[in-house]
Parts: structure tokens; sequence; C-alpha cells
């Protein structure tokens, strides 16, 4: 199958959780044996109009990120290139116009990859046309599927794929000692890591230690939240560490407690659970991450300090694991297949 990507911006001028996502799907399609290419803005300091990296083919329609020079030459260049499937993110909304009318030259089906972390404050009618247009919207959880479907966009038309992890790579890694409880979020506003402190200042008679991966502008008063509260002596902060050094912690964890006041897809989470982690999620309002452990016996929906507090203590209870063949279903190359299921459903028609 040949399968145009399109996005004026790479993760080389914007880099976030869903432009990761959608070069990962990308390069794992590439890998399966598709003609991917990756039309872009050209980032790399060459003449030529092609760059390959990682196994993926970057095709610059423009020099850097002008939006109109991106937009007026994309029609013609996927035309030529004649795919069978056109992928775009919505931002910026003109390139989901050009894209569309690129499909319309080539006979190609328009597939919308929509995160939910792209659009900024004040784009209401652009959000609304652009989630519309695509014969597929693809979002990574009913939360945002919920959010473009008010916008307007079809039942029929929307499609929930979540992300995947590499399951193979869980095994390859060897357990970390002396971690009970963990949480891995970037240190920021929303880390709302307040109630996960709270919850174990509740249990301070009890033995427990707990390990915070992640870094950002609110790390220190996090620290210094787990000092007033005297259990800094228990709460190790990691920083970001790298996915191998995670999956030790995660492997060698009996929780994972999630408590972020925002997540589009709670990745971390996945990769915990994965693990063998107990996942206990604490419900808000913008989080998908309860979704996930809705159908799992291995976890714990809760809505204050003291249910987390409970929760953890009752977590004791399962069986310590190091992994769970439950979330192979989330494996990339389960999740490469629903892509591609998704785009042979409505070529074929």
């Amino acid at each position: 199958m040949r399968i145009a990507f399109v996005s004026l911006e790479t993760t080389r001028q914007r880099s976030s959780e869903g432009a990761r996502r959608f070069e990962r799907v990308a390069r794992l399609l590439s890998e399966r044996g598709h003609e991917v290419t990756f039309f872009c803005g050209q980032w790399w300091d060459d003449y030529d109009d092609t760059f390959t990296e990682d196994g993926l083919t970057y095709c610059g329609v423009s020099l850097g990120t002008a939006a109109a020079a991106f937009c007026a030459r994309l029609p013609a260049v996927l035309a030529a290139y004649n795919p069978d499937v056109i992928h775009v993110r919505p931002r910026p909304a003109k390139q989901v116009v050009a894209a569309r009318t690129g499909g319309t030259l080539a006979r190609a089906g328009l597939v919308l990859e929509w995160f939910g972390d792209e659009h900024q404050p004040g784009e209401s009618r652009r959000k609304r046309w652009v989630a519309t247009t695509p014969d597929r919207l693809i979002t990574p959880s009913e939360f945002v599927r919920t959010a473009v479907r008010e916008l307007g966009a079809g039942t029929e038309q929307t499609r929930v794929v979540p992300e995947s992890i590499d399951y193979d790579l869980i095994e390859m890694v060897e357990p970390e000692s002396d971690v009970e409880i963990v949480y891995a979020h970037p240190l920021e506003e929303g880390a709302n890591i307040q109630d996960l402190l709270l919850g174990l200042a509740e249990l301070r008679e009890r033995e427990w230690s707990a390990t915070i991966v992640g870094d950002g502008p609110k790390r220190a008063a996090y620290e210094q939240e787990a000092a007033d509260l005297r259990i800094d002596d228990r709460v190790d902060f990691v920083g970001a560490c790298p996915r191998e050094r995670r999956l030790a912690i995660y492997r060698g964890a009996h929780a994972f407690v999630q408590t972020a006041y925002r997540e589009y897809f709670a990745t971390e989470l996945l990769w915990a659970l994965a693990c063998g982690c107990v996942g206990i999620v604490e419900y808000q309002a913008q989080s998908s991450a309860h979704e996930l452990i809705e159908n799992a016996e291995r976890s714990y929906r809760v809505t204050n300090p003291q249910q987390l507090a409970d929760a953890i203590v009752e977590a004791g209870e399962f069986e310590f694991l190091t992994s769970h063949d439950k979330w192979k279903t989330y494996d990339h190359g389960a999740v490469t297949n629903t892509y591609l299921e998704e785009y042979r459903e409505f070529t074929d028609g």
C-alpha cells in the first residue's frame, strides 16, 4: 500500500505527543514493507527534496514551515505521488484543505489523525471544519473522540486507535528492586502530584517507598511538598529517565498511580500495566486514563487522596508481576494492524 503522511511540521520543529505518535505510525508502516513518504516542510540541510532517517522517507514540499507555500504546492505533489491513502494532521487547518484537494486529484481517501494536543484556543471555527472533512478521523481515546464528535464529526466517521508499546522490550529489561509505588509524568502544573503525596501521607505508619519519574518546572515545588508532609525520605524523584530505565522501575513496582489532570492517552500508565503494575487511577474530567482500566481486574478508580491511599493498601493483595499478557493487544504490531484495517475498509469501499 502506498501511504502519504502529511504534516507541515515534524518533531524537529514541534515535538508533542501527537507529533511523535504520527511519525511513529509512519515509521512502523514503513518497516512493515509499505511505501510510506512523509510530506512536510523541509528541515534538513541539503539540496535534495527527500531525506531518509530511521527508515522513514521525508519529502520537502517547501522550505521551512511557511504554511502558504506548503499548502499551495501540496495538492500537485500528492497527485504526482498517487497514494492509496493520505494521512494528515489537523494543524495547520490549511494543510487539511490542501490534502483533501490532493486526495481528490489522486482519488485517495483522507485519514485525519487527531490526538488532541494540536489546536490552540480561539480556533473553534477551523476545528469544526477540519473535524468534518476527512473520510476517517482517528483519535487515541474515547475522551478525544467525544470532543471531535461535539465539533460535528460523525459517529461512523470516527475511530479510536490507542497508543502502542513495544511489548518485547519489556521482557528484555531487568526489574529494579526496592520499588513499590511509581508515578510518571512531566512535573508541570497539570501533574497533580499533590493528591498522590497526600494519599501517601495518610500511610505514614505503614512501610512503603515511592518513585516519581519525570522532570519539569514544578519539580522543586513537589519535592518541597513531600518534605512538608514529612515523607521525603521515602519518595525518590529520579528525573526524566530513558525508556529502558522506566521499564525497569515499572517491572519492579507493585502499583502505578495516575493522578494527572489531563491525558489524551495515558501512555505511561499503559507501559506500567504491561509491566505487571496494579493500576490506580484518580478520575479527572479532562483525562482518558480511566478508560484503560475499565475492564482490568488489577486496577482501582478513585476520586480523592483518601481513596487513593486505601487503594494502595488493597493493591498489596494482588500477586506481584513483572509483565502482563493482557496488554499485548497494545503492542506496536497489533496497533499497526488496526491502522491498516482502517485504511483498507474505506479504500476497498
